[in-house]
Formats: structure tokens, sequence, C-alpha cells
């Protein structure tokens, strides 16, 4: 299973979008993002303005520490740490080049 996000602006267009799979969720809530990523309606989260500040947060933690991450990887491979920073990296790009955009997260 796996996590699809889109961003999407008034026209309505898809600004970003990105699919993450849930063999990250541990990982995720260790860097303090599961539900930021996963559940961002439940934080009241619906623009990507609001994603700017936590997703920087965490990869600045992420980068920190990646041995400490690292314990979370897939034993499959499906869902490593470098996966996870890139997601995080890629998103953060895109909520910063379009803060405005709307966001949603389906499973």
């Amino acid at each position: 299973m796996s996590l699809d996000i889109y961003l999407t602006t008034n026209a309505p267009a898809t600004v970003f979008s990105a699919n993450i799979t849930h063999n990250l969720t541990a990982m995720a809530a260790a860097a303090g993002i599961y539900q930021h990523i996963w559940h961002p309606e439940e934080l009241g989260i619906t623009k990507a303005k609001q994603l700017i500040k936590p997703l920087k947060t965490a990869l600045n933690l992420l980068k920190s520490d990646p041995d400490g991450f690292k314990r979370y990887d897939n034993e499959n491979a499906w869902g490593q740490y470098n996966d996870l920073v890139r997601f995080v990296q890629d998103y953060l790009t895109a909520c910063k080049a379009k803060p405005r955009a709307s966001i949603s997260a389906h499973s």
C-alpha cells in the first residue's frame, strides 16, 4: 500500500504529485511528520504553506541522524531512509514553490 499526495491550485490543476510507501510511516513518525504527510486534515492543514516549517524541521532532523533513522528501514528494501529524505525534500520544494496550493492525501 502507498499514499498519494497532491498539491492543486484553484484552476484546478495538479502542480505536484508524489507517492510514498506506507512502510515509511514509523520513520516519518519518528521524524515528527507522520500526520503532516498521511493525515494533514487531522491537523487542520489544507494549504502547502502550512507544511513548509514542519517539513523543513523534519528534513533537518532526518539529515542530522541518518543512522538513527535507518533503523526504521524496511527489511525488504521497500521503504528506506533515502526514500523518505528524497520525498520530504521534493514535497518541501513543491510547497515552497506553490504555498497557496491545496493539499490532499489519499491511501
